[in-house]
């Protein structure tokens, strides 16, 4: 699950299945935490790929109505629920979805959002040319959130040292905000919230 690399252990680059399904990678409560102390959702939240309910756990603290649902069943939310094919709607759908259905994800959650649309996605999510063509002009992100320190996923049961070598941003599209701002999240969440 690392690697040592000049003395220091690094966690593998590419991300894996794990057993249970398709890019399954909790999310760290910091991460979750940089979005909802920066961005205001006013309504209910729909977590769409809630896996263990890691990000659900810090969602809860808007004090917004929230729904945790997931296409595999790993003992949080609402099972069965394939996001890329619901007529479920919400106020603000905010998760952080597998990558290999993240532009899934973009043209469900625009359809099933009412006021925001908010993935955690990698910050080279903004390169290609099918993206550009299909998505950043046509419906480009109302703000990109880029990370200052970098995020580590751990599969479960990895031993959790290391850091992260990838980039992350939140994509936020808010129906109520045209234009698109790039932010940057202040260092630090990661020491005050893990």
């Amino acid at each position: 699950m690392t690697y040592k690399l000049n003395g220091g252990y690094k966690p593998t680059i590419k991300r894996f299945a794990d057993l249970d399904g398709p890019d399954y990678f909790p999310t760290p409560a910091w991460a979750t935490w940089a979005l909802i102390d920066n961005e205001r959702f006013e309504g209910g939240i729909w977590e769409s790929a809630c896996g263990n309910g890691a990000m659900s756990e810090v969602l809860k603290e808007t004090g917004q109505q929230l729904q945790s649902s997931d296409l595999y069943d790993r003992g949080y939310g609402e099972a069965g629920i394939d996001f890329l094919e619901t007529s479920r709607r919400a106020d603000n759908v905010i998760t952080n979805p597998p990558y290999n259905a993240a532009e899934g994800f973009v043209r469900s959650g625009l359809s099933a959002s009412r006021k925001k649309l908010a993935l955690l996605l990698r910050l080279a999510f903004l390169e290609g040319a099918n993206r550009q063509r299909t998505i950043f002009s046509q419906v480009p992100p109302s703000r990109v959130w880029v990370f200052s320190e970098r995020i580590t996923f751990y599969p479960a049961g990895a031993t959790i040292r290391g850091s992260g070598t990838t980039a992350y941003a939140w994509f936020v599209w808010d129906k109520d905000s045209p234009g698109t701002e790039l932010k940057w999240f202040k260092p630090g969440y990661k020491a005050k919230y893990s």
